[in-house]
């Protein structure tokens, strides 16, 4: 019998799809891993359990989670849910605003911030703005666009064939207007129009060739005309699709009716869109010309103003952007879903977007020696995790991305791209997520149970899902705890001085144990599991195949662990973490493991896809595994 060692020092090639378990000839074999579910893998290279989920408040349906953060003091989350929006300050409400979002709606909508200013927007619903007030008294109103004495700063649209023309019947005051063809609709009532530069309200609108408008200043003649527009956004052609800033302006990415149109405001002039002479700092406005029409879902301010479409990504480009030098380029054709908004993140200057295709998670980066972006798929060695993104954001602390997907389940990416570490691991629940947010530091989420909705936040000082803490002070022990009416008609599993209580009912909002603790932790518990790839031969080229194989023994590097279960063919087992001996260490006042634990296995086995070894555990303490080694022996 041929003995060898399996050596494995990482884990940053995260969890492989299934269909590469073959492929032990590839770097990422030797430092990936058969399933990650419920770990973060830490830049280091190892995996460690994911902390729980501090609940914060139980939420009204579907909800749409946005970070605003304008004072570093201070970072706000802003939940929007059916109508109607909810400022937490850390786990404190602090504000209640009405919005005019339907939770139909909170899929698509699209934000941006400037200063102390959120905008949010939706292509079928008015363009909100939300203000905070020194007062706690938050402002929310729709857009206001600059406007002098005769005109108004939007953007216009002629949204008719370029033939068609408008004959008025007088040139100031109140006048009729009768088209050659079917435009006016009675959704531009109210609507500020423009005839040769002129403009005018929409006072109403007879049939499709008939209004009345009152001018804001005479017309130069009576004349039929060809020159006429409309507001580019409004109730009868809908709102702005996507908002960010760049070089001091504001950017509008397609609307309802207008798609893969692009405006630019005035530099310095945030609602300013009047076109002009085509003066440096004068508003640009152009649609993307392309061999398909495609739908702007995003637009991302990064090195170069980033356009991404139903069906491509787009530079432009300019230094700085103006009406002379602006330069549009199609980059690559990926596509992003437009019926959805997955705002893209920004990591180590590459814009991480979700595909179109809902099974790939790109990076648009730009590469110096092609003067061009590309767009590499990050999952594409676990594309098995990626499930139809409905939403991600990025936690800088960590250098995690968190990805939620239509299925409920939630993908984290660990990227370090200094030291090539692409790692993927999946996340699961008692029940779904449904949103993720960073704010502050902090990432919260939006979880799902039964047709009931909370909001938690990610808590390394929780070892359970929507998890509530309870302490007694200085009083007495106690038996019977209340303060848990958020986890009512649930059964939990309890902390309590050390002790781990199993499916106790949370009755009242009261929680009853066997015995007096001073303090608990109640909440969902979850399993972490790492299981090893199918083993390939010493040299890492190929599989055993049909050799005889067995592990003779498994050693474990942990560190800052609390418990270890696990499975090397004999059935999950617990493993005691004894006080260690010279070469070890043990943290005593946090009951905390650091070292090698040995593990002895029996048992031949041939072929198959099963790992050597398999960890699983769901007790609410840390857990971080570093390395494996692996001895094994072979009869061919």
């Amino acid at each position: 019998m041929a003995r060898s060692i399996l050596e494995k020092t990482t884990f940053s090639a995260g969890e492989l799809a299934p269909e590469l378990w073959g492929r032990g000839d590839i770097a990422a074999y030797r430092n990936g891993a058969a399933k990650l579910r419920n770990v973060f893998v830490q830049p280091s290279g190892g995996v460690c359990r994911r902390p729980g989920v501090r609940l914060i408040d139980a939420v009204s349906g579907p909800v749409r989670l946005v970070p605003f953060e304008f004072n570093v003091d201070q970072p706000f989350l802003v939940v929007f849910w059916h109508l109607r929006a909810t400022v937490y300050a850390g786990d404190v409400v602090v504000q209640e605003l009405t919005t005019p979002f339907e939770a139909k709606h909170l899929p698509q909508i699209s934000w941006t911030q400037s200063a102390d200013t959120l905008l949010v927007v939706h292509p079928d619903v008015t363009p909100i703005r939300i203000v905070p007030k020194a007062d706690d008294d938050w402002l929310v109103t729709s857009w206001v666009w600059g406007e002098t004495n005769v005109s108004r700063q939007q953007p216009y649209y002629k949204f008719a064939e370029p033939y068609v023309s408008i004959k008025p019947s007088g040139s100031s005051g109140t006048i009729s207007l009768v088209a050659s063809e079917d435009v006016f609709v009675v959704g531009h009532v109210g609507l500020q129009w423009r005839i040769r530069g002129v403009e005018g309200k929409i006072d109403s609108v007879s049939d499709g060739k008939h209004a009345k408008m009152t001018l804001r200043a005479n017309l130069p003649d009576a004349g039929e005309t060809q020159d006429f527009a409309e507001p580019a956004f409004s109730a009868a052609r809908g709102w702005p699709r996507s908002v960010t800033f760049h070089q001091d302006r504001m950017v509008i990415g397609g609307s309802r009716d207008l798609p893969n149109r692009l405006w630019l405001s005035h530099s310095g002039d945030l609602f300013n869109f009047e076109l002009g002479e085509g003066l440096d700092d004068e508003a640009i406005e152009f649609a993307l010309l392309a061999d398909q029409v495609s739908a702007i879902s995003a637009v991302f301010s990064g090195r170069d103003l980033q356009v991404f479409t139903s069906g491509a990504e787009w530079m432009v480009s300019g230094t700085p952007l103006t009406p002379q030098n602006i330069q549009v380029t199609r980059q690559t054709r990926i596509g992003s879903a437009a019926d959805r908004n997955v705002p893209p993140a920004n990591i180590d200057g590459a814009t991480v977007f979700a595909a179109r295709n809902g099974r790939e998670m790109r990076e648009f980066l730009f590469t110096d020696l092609e003067q061009a972006y590309g767009s590499a798929d990050l999952a594409l060695l676990s594309g098995h995790l990626i499930h139809s993104p409905v939403d991600q954001a990025y936690d800088a602390n960590r250098r995690l991305l968190h990805v939620v997907m239509g299925d409920g389940s939630l993908a984290t990416l660990t990227l370090y791209r200094g030291e090539g570490i692409t790692a993927w691991s999946a996340q699961e629940t008692d029940g779904n997520f449904r949103n993720v947010a960073v704010s502050g530091g902090d990432v919260y989420l939006a979880i799902e149970r039964d047709g009931r909705f909370f909001l938690g936040r990610f808590d390394d000082d929780t070892g359970f899902d929507l998890a509530i803490t309870g302490d007694a002070g200085d009083s007495t022990p106690q038996e019977r705890w209340g303060q848990f009416g958020l986890l009512d008609g649930l059964n939990v599993a309890v902390w309590a001085d050390g002790q781990l209580y199993r499916d106790i009912a949370v009755e009242g909002g009261n929680i009853a144990l066997d015995r007096p603790a001073t303090s608990i932790v109640a909440g969902l518990p979850f399993t972490h599991e790492i299981a090893a790839l199918p083993p390939v031969g010493g040299d890492g080229s190929r599989p055993y195949g049909g050799a005889c194989l067995r592990l003779i023994s498994a050693t474990f590097r942990l560190h800052d662990s609390a418990g270890l279960a696990v499975d090397v063919g004999r059935g999950m087992r617990a493993i005691p973490l004894r006080k260690p001996a010279a070469g070890r260490v043990l943290d005593q006042a946090a009951g905390l493991f650091r070292g090698d634990i040995t593990v002895r296995a029996m048992g031949w086995k041939r072929g198959g896809q099963d790992g050597l070894w398999r960890i699983k555990g769901d007790g609410p303490g840390p857990f971080v595994l570093l390395g494996v080694s692996s001895e094994v022996g072979v009869n061919d």
